[in-house]
């Protein structure tokens, strides 16, 4: 069964951190793009951060650039996303996907989620 799955979420106070993790199973990660968004209630879901199959390449939203950074390692088949200086409006949950062309077309396959609140 071709998965992704999300891990690392949970609560943390404004200004802390968290890393979420991306594995994969039943596919290798190595050519595929991967993209991370997130979806706040009442909100339409976000692209945050992409890296590119090589890594070589990463784009960040403007609202997380400077505290966010995307990183992958294919020995392990998992990409991350270290997440600093958090705020309230970070608080989403957080997807993470692969695309087989590119952090700018379509996204094969999704994950399932993981809740990121951001509260004091």
């Amino acid at each position: 069964q071709l998965q992704l799955v999300e891990s690392g979420g949970g609560l943390v106070q404004p200004g802390g951190s968290l890393r979420l993790s991306c594995a994969a199973s039943g596919f290798t990660l190595d050519y595929y793009a991967i993209g991370w968004f997130r979806q706040a209630p009442g909100k339409e879901r976000e692209g945050v951060s992409c890296i590119s199959s090589s890594g070589g390449s990463t784009n960040y939203a403007d609202s997380v650039k400077g505290r966010f950074t995307i990183s992958r390692d294919n020995a392990k088949n998992t990409v991350y996303l270290q997440m600093n200086s958090l705020k309230p409006e970070d608080t989403a949950v957080y997807y993470c996907a692969a695309s087989n062309y590119g952090c700018d077309e379509g996204y094969d396959y999704w994950g399932q989620g993981t809740q990121v609140t951001v509260s004091s």
